[in-house]
């Protein structure tokens, strides 16, 4: 739910930049609105696939300490680790 959220708002302030930015550049409002509906739109994927990305290399880590400290082997030293 939060990651959600975080998506949402992100949208949102990401459509009012974007909007805001191509009108500075083309000062035609038309353009303007469909730049800042697209742009974010794409932005907006790209990021939520960003954090579970990241998520997923969090929980390789994570599950390679585990599995090191269970073997009773520093993290570091872990053949895993060099991967």
């Amino acid at each position: 739910m939060r990651l959600a959220l975080k998506t949402l708002t992100y949208a949102s302030m990401h459509l009012t930049v974007a909007v805001a930015v191509a009108y500075a550049l083309t000062r035609d409002w038309r353009v303007a609105l469909a730049v800042g509906l697209v742009e974010p739109m794409v932005q907006t994927v790209a990021f939520n696939i960003h954090e579970r990305l990241w998520s997923r290399a969090d929980q390789r880590a994570r599950d390679r300490r585990d599995q090191a400290l269970a073997s009773n082997v520093p993290p570091e030293l872990s053949p895993s680790a060099a991967a």
